[in-house]
């Protein structure tokens, strides 16, 4: 029996190139890989020997650096002090030649141990062989965690962290490593806990057990280093009280007075270790924390980065750096390493003593590893005390005092994200302090978008820029609303309640005139909340203009049919919008007769009057059913056997400024209250500058039993545009 084989959709037809259509995104794709995964290859091929000299002595000084730190930052995550030399050697080479910036200096860091700490701990006890198992799985996930974040071009993702996240989060770091060190300055001998709530009381009650001679040696190299900062903080002070406090226990012995020692430092390469891949509850336990901290490892490094390309101009590209910062947490997994990030002292002295390339942070591993093999004997007897009194300096200089206060004098938001994050720190778990200050980041900025600033604005005292300015009276016909933000689903709701329930007390603004250049984007939802503002005016009797949209929010307004039904006219140039709604839109009878108010500079020499207190001009008189006569017409009729009796109800000086030589002056006032001047018996013509005046009035003789009374269609401005007022000039008429 035959089976019918499926049928197959018809392959895509080859575009012009030859490719498939399907085939473009994919390749595309693919070369943003390679290009990703061979940036080693691209960074020693364009590499230039006049930069070794200066990538050599920035290595060198930056490995002077880092090699107390690797010890130091180490012992914050309860870690032996090779853990995080092996992790300074891999972490940096890997970062350096898979990441994006030159100067960017990756290995341990303090924020970064921290939280190895406070994961771990829920794992196993350190000192274990399960506890450096679980760093290194830890450092696997997060790798990968940062790779596939790189790799899927999720680098936009670290703007949505706010810098007040950072902060926080550093600053009750700093707070948590310092207490945490005292147990080991003063050797207590106490479980290490990241916790306020459980290392102080356990300190407080362990006092009593304090050994002088390590709290001594701790406190004596605190000061030295302070010392050694106040004379020139360019001497690498960690290393030289290191160094001092080494010699000090070995020429006197005192490991065997029980002061504890880092003990002996590997002389080799960093090994190669096998992880548990398969180990489905270890990985179960990590997840979640390892995620934070992948998470909170990439907004440092970045903004690292970020900061130090502000100043050489370098082009950072994120993903790049996700993938450097990625195979950099992977190969330390695998060479007995533990979670690394972007340092940003190490990156500032590595741009301060004038790397010019990656390949500086190259060398860094290299000397990092000579100085290892060459002072491990003297390493042996560097007092933990000693590295504690490193640790607990560097924990001070966490908090950043300066930042603080801007951040506390700038947005309110920003503040709570600050202590929100800061305080989650010292109460919570770790990972969970980092996720809710990500949270609470994104959240604000939806918030943010969601509610984006939307106010009225008025021109300025020189007319040549718009603003807020709530104190100023606005004008009685038209609004001017600026839109802060994107016309999105999340939105366009907020938008839309602003601009109807200001339409809602301020009835008599018939007309809006929509400033839109900062709406970036635009999607149907806004188009349809515009669309609803329309309607809504357009039933008051006025309108809806724009000035200022943007090219994308322009092409969707077509594609929609949105443009056209608005009107290719409202859609107003900055510099001609306002002159346009004021002499052919808004009814110059009310800015005459009725608004006190000159917002605009068409204003300032505009006649106020009044209306006689018995008469008003409503609005809801019927314009477009006053009889009218064009411009030609009226020449015509005055120049017939009985021609009609003109009226011109502007003001004086309009008046003077040039009128219809057979036109009367009879101020739209005055014409009210003198309603006698009118001849019934013939034909009657009302003019003003654009006829809306005349029409105005035309409609209420109309209603006050005056038949024969027409309005010149366009006013003087259609007078003077069919040259009629140059003839009358010319011919003496």
């Amino acid at each position: 029996m035959s089976v019918a084989q499926p049928t197959l959709p018809p392959s895509p037809e080859p575009n012009e190139s030859g490719r498939r259509p399907w085939s473009d995104p994919i390749l595309a794709q693919l070369r943003a890989w390679a290009s990703y995964l061979t940036r080693p290859v691209a960074i020693i091929s364009g590499y230039q020997l006049s930069d070794l000299q200066s990538d050599l002595i920035a290595g060198l000084t930056v490995a002077i650096v880092a090699l107390p730190q690797a010890m130091v930052f180490a012992l914050i995550a309860e870690l032996p002090a090779k853990a995080g030399l092996y992790a300074a050697i891999v972490g940096s080479v890997v970062g350096a030649l898979w990441g994006s910036s030159a100067q960017l200096q990756t290995g341990p860091t303090n924020t970064a141990s921290l939280l190895v700490l406070s994961v771990l701990l829920g794992v196993a006890s350190p000192g274990t062989p399960e506890y450096m198992i679980a760093a290194g799985v830890m450092a696997l996930i997060v790798g990968l965690t940062r790779l596939l974040m790189g790799l899927a071009r999720l680098g936009v993702l670290v703007n949505f962290v706010s810098d007040a996240v950072v902060v926080g989060f550093t600053a009750g770091a700093g707070v948590l490593i310092l207490i945490n060190q005292l147990r080991h300055l003063l050797r207590l001998s106490i479980a290490s806990q990241p916790n306020l709530w459980q290392t102080v009381p356990a300190i407080v009650t362990h006092l009593d057990s304090t050994h002088a001679i390590s709290a001594l040696i701790g406190a004596s190299t605190l000061a030295f280093m302070l010392v050694l900062h106040r004379i020139n903080r360019r001497l690498p002070a960690p290393l030289l009280a290191m160094i001092v406090a080494g010699a000090f226990v070995a020429l006197f012995r005192l490991d065997a007075q029980g002061v504890a020692v880092v003990g002996g430092l590997p002389r080799g390469l960093p090994p190669f270790v096998s992880l548990p891949l398969l180990d489905s509850e270890l990985l179960g336990k990590l997840a979640t924390g390892s995620i934070a901290v992948a998470a909170i490892g990439l907004v440092e490094a970045v903004s690292i980065a970020r900061s130090i390309a502000g100043q050489t101009g370098q082009r950072l590209d994120s993903n790049q750096e996700f993938v450097g910062q990625g195979l950099a947490n992977i190969a330390c997994a695998f060479f007995s390493g533990y979670v690394c990030s972007g340092s940003f002292t190490r990156s500032a002295v590595n741009y301060e003593a004038g790397a010019k390339t990656a390949l500086s942070n190259l060398f860094v591993s290299v000397f990092v590893l000579i100085a290892m093999i060459l002072l491990a004997p003297l390493a042996a007897y560097v007092p933990l005390a000693s590295l504690a009194g490193v640790v607990i300096l560097t924990a001070i200089g966490l908090i950043d005092y300066r930042m603080i206060a801007r951040i506390w004098q700038s947005r309110h938001d920003d503040r709570l994200i600050m202590a929100a994050t800061l305080l989650a720190t010292l109460a919570l778990p770790l990972q969970f302090a980092v996720m809710s200050g990500i949270g609470l980041s994104i959240l604000t900025y939806l918030i943010r978008t969601t509610a984006p600033r939307v106010r009225t604005v008025l021109p300025e005292e020189g007319f040549q820029h718009f603003a807020h300015q709530p104190g100023k009276p606005d004008c009685l016909q038209l609004a001017i609303v600026e839109i802060l933000g994107d016309l999105y689903f999340g939105a366009v709701s907020h938008i839309e309640e602003y601009i109807l329930d200001l339409l809602a007390r301020h009835p008599n603004q018939r007309f809006l005139l929509l400033r839109m250049h900062s709406v970036e984007q635009c999607d149907l939802s806004g188009i349809h909340a515009l669309e609803n503002i329309a309607r809504t005016y357009h039933d008051h009797g006025g309108d809806v203009y724009m000035m200022r949209v943007r090219q994308p929010v322009l092409a969707l307004m077509k594609a929609s049919g949105f443009y056209d039904l608005l009107g290719a006219d409202h859609f107003l140039a900055p510099g001609e919008a306002i002159g346009h709604l004021f002499y052919r839109v808004i009814d110059p009878a009310i800015c005459i007769y009725e608004c006190p108010v000159r917002a605009f500079r068409e204003c300032q020499n505009l006649p106020k009057q009044r209306y006689p207190s018995d008469v008003r001009l409503e609005l809801e008189i019927d314009l477009d059913h006053v009889p009218t006569v064009t411009a030609r017409e009226l020449w015509d009729e005055l120049r017939s056997a009985t021609p009609p009796h003109v009226i011109d109800v502007r003001e004086p000086r309009e008046y003077e400024g040039g009128h219809i030589a057979e036109a009367g002056s009879v101020p739209l006032p005055i014409l009210l209250n003198h309603l006698d001047r009118i001849p019934r018996d013939r034909p009657v013509v009302m003019v003003c500058r654009g006829g809306r005046r005349s029409t105005r009035a035309a409609a209420y003789l109309h209603q006050q039993g005056y038949e024969n009374v027409r309005v010149l269609e366009g006013g003087m401005i259609a007078w003077e545009n069919a040259h009629l007022l140059e003839a009358v000039e010319r011919f003496g008429g």
